[in-house]
């Protein structure tokens, strides 16, 4: 099944909801005329329709009334009084995608009150350069092609896996805050090289483009990690006894750790307040 002759409803116009729309319009998924698009700012939508050409509905409702595909892409702390507005409006004919952060499919199904056909993402931030990272939730309920759906909204924007539900917090300590990682590894070698005589600005470029070229290296050769490190290190050169300095610093038990302590996070934001 595709999104051809689909229409698809963003309730948010944020970062992630104009990461989607670019997404789907400049892979040519589909039109412009196609996405419906909802926000609390009237700014917001103006810039979109601006930019993008797309719809913008007089409401939430609205939004959901003329979409096949509704896409929540609001806060995790909003959503409920969202659901809430469209609940009435809401029904099978309708697939709804949720990238709220930490929301179970069970609690949206819980808010909502009826059945419907709800998928979960969890989307990272590189999605706004068409380099994100996702992780579908399988789901039960479904009609055929929804996952398909799903994959080919997201693949407009970045790469897509699909796990178990019970898995989404650990895509959220991973490829959810992994950003923030990586642009911390980003900025301590920027760091690194202005201490030893760099320019700021040569040494954020040099920086980011060996973060951004080791990465496409990695994904293109299909080559392990280790391998790629052992390829760059000879006996007793400079790449070993960097290395070797961070393995001093723990960097590997810190990084698991990160990931290990953001998905425990990811839980229980989920659960809620005490």
């Amino acid at each position: 099944m595709s999104l051809q002759g689909k229409r698809i409803g963003f309730l948010g116009a944020g970062n992630m909801g104009e990461a989607l729309v670019k997404g789907l319009i400049e892979a040519k998924v589909l039109a412009a005329d196609a996405i419906i698009i909802a926000d609390a700012s009237a700014d917001r939508c103006a810039d979109m329709d601006r930019r993008y050409g797309v719809r913008v509905a007089k409401s939430n409702v609205d939004c959901v009334r003329d979409a096949d595909v509704v896409l929540l892409a609001v806060k995790p702390q909003i959503i409920a009084p969202v659901l809430g507005e469209i609940s009435s409006s809401l029904s099978r004919r309708q697939l709804v995608i949720s990238v709220a952060a930490g929301v179970a499919t069970a609690t949206i199904h819980k808010t909502v009150g009826k059945d419907i056909r709800l998928i979960r993402v969890m989307p990272n931030t590189p999605a706004l350069v068409l380099e994100g990272a996702t992780a579908i939730a399988k789901a039960t309920g479904l009609e055929a092609g929804d996952l398909d759906i799903a994959r080919e909204i997201f693949g407009a924007v970045g790469k897509v896996v699909v796990l178990d539900e019970s898995l989404m917090d650990a895509v959220t300590g991973l490829s959810g805050s992994g950003p923030a990682y990586v642009a911390l590894v980003i900025e301590s070698l920027a760091d690194g090289g202005v201490k030893m005589g760099l320019d700021r600005v040569t040494a954020m470029t040099l920086a980011t483009q060996t973060v951004l070229g080791a990465a496409k290296l990695l994904l293109e050769t299909g080559v392990h990690p280790g391998s790629l490190k052992d390829m760059v290190s000879s006996p007793g050169g400079t790449s070993i006894t960097g290395v070797a300095a961070l393995e001093e610093g723990g960097i590997r038990t810190t990084f698991i750790t990160a990931v290990e302590r953001a998905t425990l996070r990811s839980r229980e934001l989920g659960r809620g307040p005490a």
